[in-house]
């Protein structure tokens, strides 16, 4: 019975430790309204593959290209990322200042490919958050390389991230906010550009890349980038189930 009552005892205690030790899941909120580029089957997708195999809960809040809302926007307030993917939407006046609220407490956002360009009545977003210079793109034809800087290979956001190549056109960027941190550049059609960075508004985490067409969701070096991107962002170590 001693013994019994000594094992029961350290059970409870490995029970106890393994609790408290357990983080709740990471909540991520998507904005999806990129029709071009098909962020509504992306991120439709891409959703149960982060919640199957990794510590993360996400809310998918869609809308259509170039839109005029986001429906259900309110859930920003309480995630942990915002994960943006949103084509030249026009916010209503109250949900835009839900977006900028946000950005202003300096938390962590995830934008991709035309979240650039994401809100038509609040561009300066790409530059002011993002610190990007989006100014249009090549034209396509061409895939795009995209090469690892040799700097920032320990950087945690491409921990597991091979050099991949993607079929859509190069965006021009050239020209990034002078506290930016460079993770990856692009050459295409004799053309180079940075297609990945980061950087910190406000006291919060930022990355940014100019890629995410369906194809590149496709792609496991890709997906692994936007994992570590969300963890990252959250100043959180990636969380495997």
């Amino acid at each position: 019975m001693r013994q019994l009552a000594v094992v029961l005892a350290i059970g409870l205690l490995l029970a106890g430790t393994a609790l408290a030790e357990a983080k709740p899941p990471l909540k991520v909120c998507m904005l999806s309204g990129s029709g071009e580029y098909k962020s509504d089957e992306s991120l439709t997708a891409f959703k149960p593959f982060l919640e199957s195999n990794y510590n993360v809960t996400c809310t998918l809040i869609k809308a259509g290209d170039k839109g005029k809302g986001l429906p259900g926007i309110e859930a920003v307030k309480t995630c942990d990322v915002l994960l943006v993917f949103v084509r030249r939407n026009t916010l209503p006046e109250d949900q835009l200042k839900v977006v900028q609220a946000y950005c202003d407490a300096g938390r962590p956002i995830v934008g991709i490919r035309t979240a650039s360009h994401a809100f038509q009545n609040w561009l300066e977003f790409d530059k002011k958050v993002l610190g990007g210079n989006y100014r249009g793109h090549y034209g396509g034809g061409a895939k795009a390389q995209i090469a690892i800087e040799e700097k920032a290979r320990d950087h945690p956001i491409l921990n597991g991230v091979r050099p991949f190549a993607s079929s859509y056109s190069l965006y021009k960027n050239t020209g990034l906010a002078d506290d930016v941190t460079l993770l990856a550049t692009a050459t295409a059609k004799g053309k180079t550009e940075p297609v990945a960075w980061t950087r910190i508004h406000k006291g919060g985490r930022v990355f940014y890349t100019s890629f995410g067409g369906p194809d590149d969701f496709k792609d496991p070096d890709f997906k692994q980038m936007i994992v570590n991107a969300l963890f990252w962002t959250a100043k959180r170590d990636v969380e495997k189930k």
